[in-house]
């Protein structure tokens, strides 16, 4: 199961069923079993720069992060994945950047966060050589148009 946040000011122009049906997507092209459970958000800048300072000790805003748990849920006795947080600032931003739809540059960030709460990186060449090639398999299946 996806839980969904959107910002309010987003909720007209992101609606939070887009965000859980590109979700659901991943996790079935991943084999992720039906019985588990992640959070994704959708906010602004602040609210990322808060968290990217906080646990990353960089005091300025992302596209994504994503805080992996990969515990039971006590109240569920799901697997609890994690959480992703998406700025839908940066995500219109970098679309524009790109060319290409804000749709397609927020599945792409949900792929990227899914993939870090799985325990993919990208710090290292040969893992974002990975990463990459697991992302954009993805998001070829998911008919986005982006590509890292």
């Amino acid at each position: 199961m996806v839980h969904v946040t959107v910002r309010a000011q987003y909720k007209k122009i992101l609606k939070p069923a887009f965000v859980s049906d590109i979700a659901d997507r991943v996790l079935k092209y991943l084999d992720i079993p039906t019985e588990s459970e992640l959070s994704i958000i959708i906010d602004n800048d602040d609210f990322i720069r808060e968290l990217n300072q906080k646990y990353r000790d960089q005091n300025e805003p992302t596209d994504v992060l994503s805080f992996s748990s990969n515990e039971t849920d006590p109240q569920t006795g799901l697997r609890y994945y994690g959480d992703i947080i998406i700025s839908y600032p940066r995500a219109v931003t970098q679309a524009q950047t790109g060319g290409h739809k804000v749709e397609d540059e927020i599945t792409l960030l949900i792929v990227h966060g899914i993939l870090h709460l799985l325990g993919y990186d990208h710090e290292v060449e040969t893992d974002q050589e990975k990463m990459w090639a697991v992302q954009n398999k993805i998001l070829f299946n998911l008919g986005c148009n982006v590509k890292i």
